[in-house]
């Protein structure tokens, strides 16, 4: 009958094209797909019901076939996507060059450059009236006809070197947007979904997905276009980003099957029928429909699309805020709006407050030399020389106090460092495309930085530390323990038989063994390795899966239970022809086995199998394997007759026990073998590795072993999960810090872990306060549920190849080789990030003083500054630009490695710094000063001094300048250390940037000086006054090694400078609020106001609730009053249940710290003997200080203990709590009785 209504709909579907043709020939119209994916759940079904029949029905209407997928025809994917569109989001435009330019022309510093530059061109321009210029006094003398006419060049050149700033500037923002353009294409070609085309399961980007593909989806895909499901296991799809319910919605093809791109699938797998691509999406439509609603929503859109590719441009839109530094205010506040965790990085939070301290300084010594230069003018003329202000003169003292004015802002101009925020890009988008060629893509460029301060690295075991190429290398079957794999003629043949069929029917048939891409290579592991291993074991006993797999298609498979980390174990149920049902199930053995009731004989039949026996075979069969870093898997399978009723197949606790074993294998994953050195580098490094695995103990013990993570006779913890919970909770079992506090510092192996273990561990160590520098974690992960933990954590690695995209998506760094080494070059690069930066502060601030100071007290004594404003631009631009790109690129070394984390609160610039930056502004002060009052002497030339306005360039000034940037230089080189080493040169010719950049401005400056003339009040000079700026310059050289031979420790009285920001002094607003996080000006405020604030807050976020309720928007606006947790969890759940609302919890960089949203989604609720444990530990200490941590016990959250693995637990997915019913612990249920 089936085939019959089939068959019906092709033929109404041939009849309806001819009818209606105009649609390429399809039997559906786009606007029909479009219009049935915005249906959901019973009302799709019965509109596919009603016009399809089905998803057959579907699929023969586009011409596809539900098995063998689309032929792969060029001609026809080239057709389907000129009817139903591509699978692409044209992303936001990017900014212009001249938008950029209009952006770099917003600096107030420039602004200030601008106006003073107009007013002196006005003014040059202006002839005043022929009046007695005598009367005007001394001031107008000199001025010479022609001098007169040259007025202009000064503000001319001051406009052209604004124009240079702003050019470099522009030029730099815009090479950055399209490094991050093509940074993110990459990542989108990268990204690949499977599909059947054909009859071959094959891989294409995501871009080339079609309507019509049947494309393959498994647990932790995020799914690339609208589907409808044709069959399913066990499916089950967050769909948060799309609907903001927090709950898994399961989907079949009977009841539910409408899948929605920009979804993750949470468990199981199954084949859908693609339907929209790319626009006409449910994700393409609300983005287009956001187009034009502003950049933010579209970002997030673009979020919930592309899903790598974002957090490569949120590290753009982060570091494309210069830290305007003069007030620190405007960067702040775009900062603010992304701040990418709940502190700032710790380098950009040091940067911030440095660059806002020199400014400030800055500003002060602008204003003070221009008020003195203006008195001392007006004193000097009004009040000594007793003038009368004409009005003729006016003019001519205008013309005085701009130049003033311009003598100003020239220093402040040389105080601030703009460079600063460009040397941190530079540096930052250097070393991310250097990581790309280590195998790390960076999505964040802050966790580039942060990964050089890591104290601690908690370390997947498969994959990342082990080859994760898993062979089976020892097995226990009918009652004998082989060492190497059996020949199939010593295994009964009934065993064999049950093995064989177990292993290929209960496996995902996504996991395949391939043949070798070249000849002699290894068989190509495709899908899970673990099932691969036990394929292998197949192919090894001379038995073919495949035919197994023909035998029994993937449709006939009655009911799947997935893996997932709460069962740690998978099951499958086979119906036979005589009405009797089989489950075949494997998991982690020490579970499997207690369910196991018989055992396989040694002839094959099953027989009694007693507590005491599985004992047995725990000690002598399961624990040598794992003592030898094996992994142990159980096979065992059920029999239900056919005369009985049919079982209940959602109770899985009543159908997955009392089962028979048929085997336990031991699966080896070799450790790869540059590990160990890898992990003793870290070590060395001053870094923690522990490892956090799934694995039973020993396994991991021995694996732990090898790799170096533990060394014999230390006195290091390894335990379970289940032991760890025991001990970080209290009786009430709720988390206490203190208890993990005395846990951690010693724990290097945590085994048989849940990923809310993980994430606990993680945020135990972030949060705890037992070691004086506060811990920075990273955290390697590759399944969906490593989610929490790599969000939490400082830096977060996922897997590249292993990697689910749910993993990928909360990680800030890919590992594109699933390789540990790759971490060490990260820190390695994070290291010379933060290196890189304190060079550059080193040599710029020592600029800074000099040059601020030499203005000043030239300006101060002789009314002029012996650098003029385009002379000090040129030096700024030598400083800043060229100096940040020289010293930004310093490649790393091995060196790195061989100290201790700086740690978040040691100051930017050390001690040794400070000493190098004072020793070298002292040399060069002396120098400076005894050219500008007694250079004329030695040199015999005219003086420079007290010269009058418009008056020729003299060669005195000119030495002064010339000298001044040619200490500059040499100091660069001196620059390069940072830590006191002699051997400034090592290494030098490693970097050709820098080499390229220093002899180019050698070069500039000498056609500045010889040729510059006027505009660079520039004078010729001879080959001898050239050598003696060079050998005075080069003393610098000199003078370094003096510096370093006197020793740091004895210079207490030296102050370090850019300490990183204390929590205390970060302004609330811009902790980016989470609900964890401790509201600091409570701790100030009395406890009766706190009661006040706490219930006006209250009421306010309610507010905001209900709001939100009514017009469905985000709540974010509501977290942001959002007081400390206890006192509020009922608000908290309701907000929670919307958080997730626009994708918000999973995508926005400002809430990466909040993982709520990710966690309290129930994923299953578990009834437990146990006692009810909350997921995740929410203290309210710091509310008020003396009172002793948790004192409010928080009611269990919905998601209850996911390490209970043990007997007594029911598994039931909430699928009737919907959030209309107000059941107690529903949204509304909390929203009512909170309110």
């Amino acid at each position: 009958m089936g085939d019959m209504a089939n068959n019906s709909v092709a033929y109404s579907g041939v009849k309806y094209t001819i009818k209606d043709s105009n649609h390429g020939d399809f039997g559906i119209t786009l606007e029909e797909l479009r219009d049935l994916m915005e249906l959901r759940a019973a009302d799709a079904l019965h509109k596919i019901q009603d016009c399809y029949g089905d998803a057959h029905g579907i699929c023969t209407r586009l011409k596809t076939s539900p098995n063998e997928g689309l032929s792969g025809n060029p001609a026809d994917i080239e057709r389907r996507a000129a009817v139903f569109g591509k699978n692409f989001i044209p992303p936001k435009k990017p900014k212009t060059f001249l938008q950029l330019v209009w952006e770099a022309l917003q600096d107030v510093t420039l602004i200030i450059l601008e106006i003073a530059a107009v007013v002196s061109l006005g003014l040059s321009f202006y002839q005043p009236p022929g009046g007695n210029e005598a009367l005007c006094g001394t001031v107008a003398a000199g001025e010479d006809e022609d001098e007169s006419e040259t007025g202009w060049i000064e503000g001319a050149a001051i406009l052209l070197s604004v124009v240079c700033v702003v050019l470099v500037t522009a030029f730099n923002d815009w090479s950055k947007e399209k490094q991050f353009r093509g940074l993110q294409s990459r990542i989108e070609q990268e990204q690949k979904f499977t599909v059947i085309r054909g009859g071959q399961v094959i891989q294409i980007p995501i871009a080339d997905i079609v309507v019509g593909d049947i494309a393959q989806v498994k647990y932790g895909d995020l799914l690339p276009a609208d589907g409808v499901l044709i069959q399913g296991n066990d499916l089950k799809i967050d769909e948060s980003s799309l609907t903001g319910e927090s709950d898994h919605v399961k989907k079949t093809s009977d009841r539910d099957p409408m899948l929605l791109s920009g979804t993750h699938v949470m468990e199981g797998s199954g084949r859908m029928v693609v339907t929209a691509v790319g626009v006409n999406s449910q994700t393409g439509i609300i983005f287009t429909l956001l187009g034009a609603g502003g950049d933010d929503e579209e970002e997030k859109k673009e979020k919930e699309k592309k899903d790598k590719k974002t957090k490569a441009q949120d590290g753009a839109a982060m570091e494309m805020q210069p830290l305007k530094s003069e007030d620190g205010g405007d960067g702040d506040d775009k900062k603010r709006n992304n701040m990418p965790k709940k502190e700032k990085s710790v380098l950009q939070g040091k940067l911030t407050k440095l660059a806002v301290q020199i400014g400030k300084a800055g500003l002060l010594m602008s204003a003070v030399t221009v008020i003195i230069l203006v008195l001392y003018f007006v004193i000097d003329t009004f009040w000594v020389q007793k003038r009368p202000w004409l009005a003729e003169c006016t003019p001519i003292y205008i013309q005085y106090f701009v130049k003033f004015f311009i003598i100003g802002v020239t220093v402040l101009v040389v105080a601030v460092p703009e460079g600063l925020p460009l040397a941190v890009t530079i540096s930052l988008a250097y070393s991310v495309k250097k990581m790309m060629k280590d195998n790390n893509l960076v999505r964040h460029l802050d966790a580039c930085e942060t990964m050089g301060n890591a104290t601690a690295i908690c370390s997947d075991k498969t994959g990342t530390l082990t080859m994760n190429r898993m062979t089976v290398v020892q097995a226990y079957i009918s009652e004998k323990h082989y060492k190497k794999i059996p020949e199939p003629q010593a295994i009964p043949e009934k065993t064999l038989s049950y093995l064989v069929t177990g292993i290929s029917v209960n496996s995902a048939y996504t996991s395949k063994i391939l043949p070798p891409e070249k000849e002699g290579g290894l068989p190509r592991h495709v899908g899970n390795k673990t099932e691969c291993a036990l394929l292998g074991l197949l192919l090894d006993l001379k038995r073919d899966y495949q035919d197994v797999r023909n035998e029994i298609p993937e449709e006939a498979l009655y009911k799947v239970y997935t893996f997932n980390s709460v069962r740690k174990s998978m099951s499958t149920v086979l119906k036979n022809s005589d009405g009797s049902f089989r489950i075949f199930s494997k998991g982690a053995s020490e579970i499997v086995l207690k369910k196991c009731f018989k055992i396989l004989s040694a002839n094959g039949e099953s027989k009694v199998f007693r507590p005491r026996d599985r004992d047995d075979i725990v000690k002598t069969v399961i624990e040598p394997m794992a003592s030898e870093g094996l992994r142990t898997i159980c096979l065992a399978f059920r029999d239900f007759p056919a005369g009985e009723p049919e079982p209940e197949w959602d109770n899985e606790n009543d159908i997955v026990t009392g089962l028979t074993c048929i085997a336990i294998v031991g699966i080896e994953d070799p450790v790869r073998h540059e590990v160990p050195d890898a992990i003793k580098k870290c070590q060395r490094a001053g870094i923690t590795v522990r490892m956090v695995t799934g694995d039973n103990i020993n396994t991991a013990r021995a694996i732990a072993l090898k790799c170096g993570i533990l060394h014999p006779g230390e006195d290091f913890l390894c335990i379970e999960g289940k032991e760890f919970n025991r001990r970080i909770r209290n009786e009430k079992g709720e988390i206490e810090q203190e208890r993990i506090d005395k846990i951690w510092p010693k724990l290097r192996v945590l085994a048989r872990s849940s990923p809310t273990d993980k994430h606990t561990l993680v945020k135990g160590i972030i949060d705890s306060t037992v070691s004086e520098q506060r811990q920075v974690v990273a955290v390697t992960g590759d399944g969906t549920n490593d989610g929490p933990a790599l969000k939490k954590a400082d830096v977060g690695f996922a897997m590249g190849i292993a990697g689910t995209d749910v993993a990928k998506e909360a990680s800030d760094i890919i590992l594109t080789d699933d390789n540990f080494t790759s971490i060490v070059k990260a820190v390695m690069w994070g290291r010379n990030v933060y290196d890189s930066i304190s060079k550059f502060l080193q040599f710029q601030l020592t600029v800074n003083v000099v040059a601020v100071i030499v203005a000043f007290t030239g300006a101060c004594i002789t009314q002029d500054s012996p650098l003029k404003a385009v002379q000090m631009l040129w030096v700024n631009l030598i400083m800043d630009t060229l100096a940040s790109l020289a010293l930004a690129t310093e490649p790393p070394t091995e060196a790195l490695l061989l100290r201790k984390p700086y740690g978040r609160n040691k100051p930017l610039i050390s001690r040794t710094m400070m000493k190098n930056i004072l020793g070298h502004a002292c040399y060069q002060l002396v120098v400076v000063f005894t050219l500008l009052f007694a250079g004329e002497k030695i040199f015999d030339i005219d003086s420079g001094r007290n010269a009058p306005l418009h008056a020729p360039p003299s060669e005195h000034y000119t030495i002064v300048f010339n000298t001044f940037v040619m200490m500059q230089l040499f100091n660069e080189i001196n620059a390069r250390k940072i830590h006191g080493e002699r051997n400034v040169f090592e290494g030098i010719f490693n970097n050709v940037i820098f080499c390229t950049i220093v002899l180019g401005t050698f070069i500039v400056q000498i056609v500045i000086v010889q040729f510059g003339g006027k505009p660079f009040s520039c004078s010729e000079l001879t080959v001898e006054q050239w050598l003696w700026s060079i050998f005075l310059g080069m003393g610098t050289l000199l003078w370094g090694q003096l510096i370093s031979t006197i020793p740091t420790s004895h210079l207490k009285f030296l102050k370090e400078a850019g300490h990183g920001t204390q929590k205390e002094e970060i302004p609330e607003e811009e902790l980016a609020e989470d609900v964890e996080e401790i509201d600091h000006a409570e701790r100030e405020l009395r406890r009766g106001q706190i009661l006040w604030f706490r219930g006006l807050n209250r009421i306010q976020t309610q507010m905001d609730v209900v709001n939100a309720f009514q017009s469905g928007t985000s709540i974010q606006g509501a977290l942001r009053r959002q007081p400390s947790i206890a006192s509020q969890h009922h608000d908290i759940r309701v907000v929670n249940a919307f958080r997730s609302s626009l994708y918000e919890g999973l995508e926005k960089p400002e809430t990466r710290s909040s993982i709520h949203n990710f966690m309290t989604h129930p994923e299953f609720s578990i009834e437990d003997s146990e006692t009810h444990i909350p997921l995740i530990d929410d203290t309210d200490a710091e509310d008020d200080a003396p009172t002793k941590r948790n004192s409010t016990p928080l009611p269990p959250s919905p998601n209850k203990n996911n390490n209970a693995v043990d007997s007594g637990i029911h598994l039931t997915t909430d699928l009737n709590k919907s959030a209309t019913s107000s059941s107690p612990g529903s949204p509304l249920h909390s929203l009512e009785t909170s309110l």
